[in-house]
């Protein structure tokens, strides 16, 4: 487990990094996202003023995973088929990231998608848009820490573009981004991880209006192509009410990557759940075949691999989708009943 940063001690009161807690009965890890936002900018400041040495080294060392926004981690090879989550290497980085200066627009607005019945964001039983811990750029673990999950490593991005101002960079949103595990599973719902927040975060889009996040490639469960589910917010205080979001959507992956993922010993059941679906069949993907949602990609399931979706939101149309369908319950893995969405 992860050891829970204690406070100093001042005659005002409780404090971390040389600020008050917001809830002094509380753990630091349980004060809000407001307070993790702000110890994130702090640290960008020290970073910004020692530049890259050995104090730079030293703060980064010392700091949670969630540091920057930007992408700067890398997935480390493995001998194991079952590659265990790390983050990708400096050549993939370089080779596949694109600045929002670079990114092609797709043709139209991200569709609206539904955020299915596992979306712990309020809508559908468990909120962990509430927890303190929230904002993070490594999703490999619970908030409160514990082993990573196992999987390929993957690096993924979203830039955002502001189409009612010209798709500018959408600085300042915040990106909620959700997915399975290898075997299919979600935390907070399917059975036996409940108590987990695992590959769950939120990130705040930087000047480029780019999230990026560190994670694994998910699974495929039985009845749904691979996808990453996200949403956007105009900002990290609206990530609060789920009802604030102003896109919801998915990424997909390309079949070839999957394919080549599914061999892995870490991924059971994924290659003949995805044998049984299309993109044109699929129930998210398929009005299109996923054209406005799929993920530029590169690496392998050695190394790991780097993914990029552009994300245009037009905020002077009214969201569509969000609401989680009717149903649901506990996600089940690739032999168990498969989530609806």
């Amino acid at each position: 487990m992860a050891r829970i940063p204690e406070p100093e001690h001042t005659p005002d009161g409780p404090a971390y990094e040389g600020r008050l807690l917001a809830r002094p009965d509380e753990e630091v890890v349980d004060q809000g996202a407001g307070f993790d936002l702000k110890t994130l900018v702090s640290r960008r400041g020290v970073l910004s003023l020692v530049g890259v040495g050995v104090g730079a080294a030293t703060l980064a060392a010392c700091a949670p995973a969630a540091t920057s926004s930007t992408n700067t981690s890398t997935p480390s090879a493995s001998s194991d088929t079952s590659a265990s989550a790390s983050t990708p290497s400096p050549t993939a980085m370089a080779d596949s990231t694109e600045t929002s200066s670079d990114a092609v627009l797709p043709d139209g607005e991200i569709p609206d998608e539904t955020a299915g019945p596992y979306p712990g964001d309020g809508s559908n039983g468990p909120d962990v848009l509430e927890e303190s811990g929230i904002v993070r750029q490594d999703l490999t673990t619970s908030i409160a820490g514990g082993e990573p999950v196992d999987g390929v490593p993957l690096s993924f991005s979203f830039t955002v573009t502001d189409m009612a101002n010209g798709d500018a960079p959408f600085e300042g949103v915040a990106v909620y981004a959700w997915h399975c595990d290898a075997q299919g599973h979600y935390s907070m719902y399917s059975e036996g991880v409940e108590g987990e927040t695992w590959l769950r975060g939120v990130q705040v889009a930087d000047a480029n209006g780019q999230v990026t996040f560190t994670s694994i490639l998910p699974g495929c469960y039985l009845g749904r192509w691979t996808h990453i589910h996200f949403e956007v917010y105009p900002d990290v205080d609206s990530i609060a009410d789920s009802a604030n979001a102003i896109a919801t959507s998915q990424m997909a992956f390309p079949e070839e990557v999957l394919n080549e993922v599914y061999e892995l010993d870490a991924y059971t059941g994924s290659a003949e759940n995805l044998a049984q679906i299309t993109l044109d069949s699929d129930n998210v993907f398929g009005e299109d075949g996923g054209a406005l949602q799929m993920a530029t990609i590169s690496g392998d399931s050695t190394s790991g691999y780097v993914a990029s979706l552009v994300v245009r939101v037009d905020t002077t149309t009214t969201p569509t989708a969000g609401a989680a369908p009717e149903g649901g319950g506990g996600a089940g893995g690739p032999g168990g009943e498969p989530p609806a969405n």
